[in-house]
């Protein structure tokens, strides 16, 4: 190990309690504060039922908004609004622009805002949105309210993942992203029995039953966005669920797991630089784009395949629900493998894998129940890779604020391809879709080959800096490998603190 790393070894050993850092060096946060008597177990429970069980249920609502007019479609939107199916797939199209775009500044500015009033005031909007598309009367309207929908809907994933990855150690996120993103299976899930039981509203209030799926789903987000308000608790150093001492147990725990910035960070313009200059995110914006085209397409049109394949529109909506169970398991049990196993490359290719296997059933399957059950392969594919890429990625950012800017680029690329992959299930291909199942295919690819690239490229930068080829010159600190190319800094701390995951004793995670 080389001189620099070794003046902040203890700084780095990832311990059961933080506070084993010793309060004799001048980086520990708060040293006056003593956390002796937390429990750790404890206070991690405590955390958990104050964040994941509510970002979950946002998060299934978010799913449900966006993916309902899979359901609506089925019980005669198209009829009722005159529109064709090309004006139907230019509608899915319009959603994935606002929402990609926006994700970069929504998560700067949920930082500033603080994440009860931004997350609840974006609720509120597609809340809003939803609603009104139960009153849409033709097709200009509802290309404008799913423009409004995607431009609210937005900030919620990156936003959510970027506020985990603030209260969570890289090695406990995993886990807690996996149950929060389980709720979009089971949004998927659910979308089938709530619009087959909805639906039974049909002529109610002069409302066709479709319409009513909008405007009741709608409804009860614009409510929940009120609750969200008081309900969700901002970030660590603020949070009142906490008392003094605990607050300062958290901040050390994610200062020793290499979150220097846990305690707080100024913005500054270098951070979101930083973001865009750095080879990570070019990489970690191809593995988004390996899950997010195939998951769009496939929580956009499952009812539609599976109805082509000879079911009725009730018995496809609730054939879809059982894939979307399967889904949500596996997507657990992948998250709480991730945070043990650690090997989250390994995990990705192994479930991009499976998804190019299940895709190439599709493409080649003339056989309904064949088809029926590469829809399981596909399942348990893409949503369980969502999580663990979510994971592995944020874990490898240091910085509050580049984090929030990587993660918003990765999501914000990965969904726009919802604009390609909303298209490529059209009416003259059915009922086997052969070409939407090719382009799936292709982003599982991208997605394959990226992971890989990702993962050679870490273990290579790791070794280098084993090797101390990334060492900076710290003022007082004798070190041979030392290099002026890599910064002058007056301390180690200093070094942590502006270079973020560049320090040379940062490690990244495989």
């Amino acid at each position: 190990m080389s001189p620099s790393l070794e003046a902040a070894s203890d700084e780095k050993v990832h311990h059961a309690d933080p506070e084993v850092v010793s309060v004799t060096q001048e980086n520990v946060y708060r040293p006056e504060v003593d956390t002796s008597g937390v429990k750790e177990r404890r206070l991690m429970w405590k955390i958990d039922l104050h964040t994941v069980p509510w970002l979950a249920f946002l998060y299934f609502l978010n799913s449900l908004d966006r993916g309902n007019i899979g359901n609506a479609k089925l019980y005669g939107l198209e009829t009722s609004l005159n529109i064709t199916d090309k004006q139907y797939l230019i509608a899915l199209t319009v959603f994935f622009f606002p929402y990609a775009l926006f994700e970069l500044p929504s998560n700067l500015v949920l930082k500033q805002l603080r994440p009860s009033r931004w997350l609840a005031f974006i609720m509120f909007v597609w809340g809003m949105s939803t609603t009104l598309q139960g009153v849409a009367h033709n097709y200009g309207g509802l290309v404008a309210l799913r423009v409004i929908l995607g431009l609210a809907e937005a900030g919620l994933y990156p936003g959510i993942v970027y506020y985990l990855s603030c209260w969570y150690k890289r090695t406990e996120l995993g886990t807690r992203v996996a149950f929060f993103f389980t709720s979009a299976t089971i949004a998927g899930a659910f979308s089938g029995f709530l619009a087959v039981a909805i639906h039974k509203m049909d002529g109610i209030g002069g409302k066709p039953g479709w319409a009513w799926v909008f405007i009741l789903e709608g409804l009860f987000t614009v409510c929940c966005a009120v609750a969200t308000y008081f309900i969700l608790s901002d970030f660590p150093d603020t949070a009142k669920f906490l008392s003094e001492t605990e607050r300062v147990w958290v901040i050390r725990k994610l200062r020793a797991d290499m979150k220097f910035s846990a305690s707080g960070e100024k913005f500054k313009v270098t951070y979101v630089k930083q973001a865009l200059l750095d080879w990570k995110t070019w990489l970690a914006m191809g593995i988004y784009m390996g899950f997010d085209g195939p998951l769009f397409a496939f929580s956009l049109f499952t009812p539609t395949i599976i109805n082509q394949l000879g079911y009725t529109s009730t018995a496809a909506n609730l054939l879809s629900v059982p894939v979307y169970v399967w889904a949500c398991i596996v997507t657990v049990i992948v998250g709480i493998l991730g945070d043990r196993l650690g090997k989250r490359a390994a995990i990705n290719l192994a479930l991009f894998t499976t998804g190019l296997a299940g895709y190439i059933i599709l493409i080649a399957s003339k056989n309904a129940a064949l088809s029926y059950f590469a829809v399981y392969l596909a399942a348990a594919s893409i949503y369980p890779t969502v999580p663990n890429s979510v994971a592995w990625v944020s874990s490898n950012v240091e910085g509050s604020y580049k984090r929030g800017a990587v993660l918003a680029m990765a999501i914000g690329w990965g969904n726009i391809n919802g604009a390609v992959s909303s298209n490529i299930y059209r009416a003259v291909d059915e009922p086997w879709y052969r070409m939407g199942h090719g382009i799936v295919l292709a982003y599982i690819a991208i997605g394959w080959l990226s992971s890989l690239a990702y993962y050679f490229l870490l273990r290579r930068e790791n070794a280098r800096r084993e090797a101390g080829e990334r060492d900076e010159v710290i003022d007082g600190v004798d070190n041979k490998f030392a290099h002026e190319e890599n910064g002058h800094f007056e301390s180690v701390e200093k070094a942590r603190e502006e270079k973020g995951d560049e320090w040379s004793g940062f490690r990244y995670s495989l």
